[in-house]
């Protein structure tokens, strides 16, 4: 089996890594991008090579299923053994050992010495205390301190905790990286498209719960006799053309509602499994949805990790969520390719795109409460959820009214599933005005010059000069400062500042802001500026500013 390039070069960052440092490395690639692979070549490499064992950690076992088929193609004379509960297994003394977490917590003494430890979804490692994964590894580093871990996610965050990688944490450092969007340009992920579901429930009182939306009030909310019948009938409508639809609901109350509704109201058979369903009845639903016999299928917290269907063509998902990373594994279960379909619909019912931004760009940094606004935007006309960044909706061709926004506002800029747009807007100028500022939280920081633009009654748009920085950010502030000024560049911020409120720079006349789906804040890209002024050390210069300054006496001009 040969690697893809993106596959190649993730295992060699993992060698780099560990030959170089001595902490452990995280490899991010996104769900259907074949993390897999990436596993079963190191570990023929660390056995074949150099002589080493390995153990392999999931927490589920379609995961260690997987894990076991690709050893199989990738190295079919190693020997693995399989270490599971519930697949009835329980091998310890192979060159490789595939475990599922849950059994083998409890047993790193009977495993024996390992060197490496591939951690699959490691997002489910936590930051801290005694859980399952935390007390195997610690157990395994009193039988060979040496042992390296290796992680291997799509998410690298937590919902409570935030990012899985740093200093303290059992993963230290992200040695490589792909997006989504690049895999998808690269042909090896699905497109996809999306819309946000017309029949959407009032989410404003909602309480939460460890960082999520409580489990109850949710599917009481979503499961209302008019939410239901409405969002099925917009399933419907939307998957006339469409193979194969994941539906993602609240609760198990919500979930049979919307299987039953399907039924009776427009006469199609929906699936539905959830945590209790007998593994007999579960097993015979999800094979016939794989082959293509049972279109809908609807599920509360079971098909998100470690479920491969790559015919889905629709995901629809009826549940919101505060976790990005579920959001994220909902979605990415229409990743995979398929012969039979061309992109993948997302229907979102639960806000959730609007709340953590597109797929390849969330917003896991972000608080939760963001004034009720949303990172991007809905066409009114068509319920395409697209970039703000359009004016005019690619999907139905709605105009939009022209944008009147501030430069910082609490909310992600544009976006739709997939950060792939960027609109460029000239502002005409009617005001600039020139501040010192201070990095907050870190009084260390060289202070830079805050430029703020008035464009309109409402709209601010900023930028910062970096005066007192080294290197690029320097070079940068000279050039910006030159093609304003016939003064010396100023070795200051608060030089700047003084010479900048005494007239010292060209008047800035409009500038073009560039918006970009999934970051923060707008980049102001251009301007159009006016002519520099006379230097002010020239008698015409002085007078100039003075006169712009309401006729100040020369002796009062500030420097």
């Amino acid at each position: 089996m040969e690697l893809r390039p993106y596959q190649r070069a993730a295992v060699d960052a993992v060698y780099e890594f560990l030959r170089q440092r001595e902490d452990n490395p995280c490899v991010v690639i996104p769900t259907a991008g074949g993390k897999t692979p990436v596993m079963a070549t190191i570990c023929r490499d660390a056995v074949s090579l150099w002589n080493g064992r390995v153990l392999i950690l999931a927490h589920v076992k379609e995961l260690l299923e997987q894990a076991l088929d690709k050893l199989r193609t990738i190295a079919p004379d190693l020997p693995v053994g399989l270490y599971s509960a519930s697949l009835k297994r329980r091998e310890l003394n192979c060159a490789v050992t595939i475990a599922g977490i849950q059994s083998i917590y409890h047993r790193a003494c009977d495993l024996g010495p390992v060197n490496l430890i591939i951690v699959d979804e490691a997002h489910m490692i936590p930051a801290e205390g005694d859980g399952m994964y935390r007390t195997f590894i610690a157990d395994a580093r009193v039988v060979n301190p040496e042992v390296r871990i290796i992680g291997l996610t799509a998410t690298p965050f937590r919902l409570k905790t935030g990012m899985i990688c740093g200093p303290d944490n059992i993963l230290n450092h992200i040695c490589y990286e792909v997006g989504v969007r690049e895999l998808i340009v690269q042909g090896y992920l699905c497109p996809l498209r999306t819309k946000a579901g017309v029949a959407r429930a009032d989410m404003s009182g909602l309480h939460t719960r460890a960082g999520e939306f409580i489990a109850g009030e949710v599917e009481d909310v979503m499961d209302t006799d008019d939410l239901v019948q409405g969002a099925c009938a917009e399933i419907i409508e939307q998957t006339a053309d469409r193979r194969s639809v994941l539906i993602f609901t609240s609760g198990v109350r919500h979930g049979r509602h919307v299987a039953d509704v399907l039924r009776s109201h427009h006469g199609v058979e929906c699936g539905f499994v959830e945590g209790n369903t007998p593994i007999r009845e579960r097993n015979a639903l999800l094979e016939r949805f794989k082959a293509g016999e049972l279109k809908y299928l609807a599920n509360v917290n079971v098909l998100t990790t470690g479920f491969d269907a790559p015919g889905i063509d629709c995901v629809a998902m009826l549940r919101p969520t505060l976790s990005p990373g579920l959001y994220y594994q909902m979605v990415g279960r229409g990743f995979r390719l398929h012969p039979e379909k061309s992109d993948c619909l997302v229907l979102d019912f639960g806000g959730n795109i609007m709340r953590h931004g597109p797929v390849d760009c969330l917003l896991i940094e972000e608080p939760i409460e963001r004034n009720g606004k949303a990172p991007m935007k809905e066409c009114p006309g068509c319920h395409a959820i697209i970039s703000a960044g359009y004016l005019t909706c690619p999907e139905c061709r709605y105009e939009f009214p022209p944008p009147q926004r501030s430069k910082h506002e609490p909310q992600a800029t544009n976006a739709g599933i997939l950060s792939d747009q960027v609109s460029q807007t000239e502002h005409t100028v009617d005001g600039v005005s020139y501040h010192v500022h201070y990095k907050r939280n870190d009084p260390s920081a060289a202070p830079t010059m805050r430029v703020e633009y008035r464009c309109g009654f409402s709209t601010t748009f900023r930028e910062w000069v970096c005066f007192e920085h080294t290197g690029y950010a320097r070079q940068k502030a000279e050039q910006w400062w030159r093609r304003r000024s016939n003064e010396p560049v100023p070795g200051s911020v608060d030089e700047a500042v003084d010479l900048a409120d005494c007239g010292a720079l060209a008047p800035t006349i409009s500038i073009t802001v560039e918006r970009k789906a999934g970051e923060k804040y707008d980049r102001i890209v251009d301007h159009v500026l006016g002519p520099k002024p006379l230097n002010i050390e020239n008698e015409q210069g002085a007078a100039a500013v003075a006169s712009a300054y309401g006729g100040i006496p020369e002796d009062e001009i500030p420097f």
